[in-house]
């Protein structure tokens, strides 16, 4: 993705608002909008947020993982399935 092909003042985004969220759901691209020469906003379809935002939740639960075997929280898997046996024999 190079977002430098997608940058557009926020007075083309007033002028051609409807064509812009239009071309956001084909490509999926983002397009940077700025005010006074400088960036300041990101639109993206909802398509594509959805996915960042799945995205940005797994990275966030392999982190939390990754910080608890790094602090010793966790069992081995050798160990979990030898308890999860015994556990669903007696069950």
């Amino acid at each position: 993705m190079r977002l430098s092909t997608q940058i557009k003042p926020i007075s083309y985004l007033k002028a051609h608002a409807a064509e812009i969220v239009r071309e956001l759901g084909k490509d999926g691209e983002p397009l940077v909008i700025t005010q006074n020469g400088e960036a300041k906003a990101i639109m993206q379809s909802l398509a594509e947020y959805e996915r960042t935002q799945e995205t940005l939740a797994l990275l966030k639960i392999l982190a939390l993982g990754r910080k608890d075997v790094q602090e010793g929280k966790f069992v081995p898997a050798d160990e979990f399935f030898a308890k999860f046996r015994a556990k669903r024999n007696i069950d």
